[in-house]
């Protein structure tokens, strides 16, 4: 079955007022709830905001973009599905828990994972 990834930008989320983070948790985590209950969860969770660290091909470490200055995943799902349309089904039901627009792209099979 075919997997997807359902993900949304870094500061997708920054215009949720303080007092209905609580609500907005609660619903998302419901999501996942009915996601596993389904038997299509696979893991998901949101990102820490922060500088990223590129590793090279060499080993050499450098830092990576600032949130601030380019989009970067701030948080993702991943789902295995029968079709995109279900996929893009759930995606719909993340949006509105989280209150942010997500993006859906299925992930390239492979043997080995």
């Amino acid at each position: 079955m075919p997997r997807y990834l359902i993900s949304f930008d870094d500061g997708s989320m920054d215009h949720i007022p303080d007092d209905d983070w609580q609500t907005v948790s609660d619903e998302a985590h419901a999501v996942v709830r009915e996601a596993k209950a389904a038997g299509i969860w696979i893991f998901g969770c949101g990102i820490q905001r922060q500088r990223a660290s590129i590793v090279g091909t060499d080993g050499i470490v450098s830092d990576g973009p600032m949130p601030e200055t380019k989009a970067v995943v701030g948080g993702f799902s991943l789902i295995e599905v029968a079709s995109r349309d279900e996929a893009l089904a759930w995606a719909a039901r993340i949006a509105k828990a989280c209150r942010c627009a997500q993006e859906v792209r299925e992930i390239m099979y492979d043997p080995e994972s």
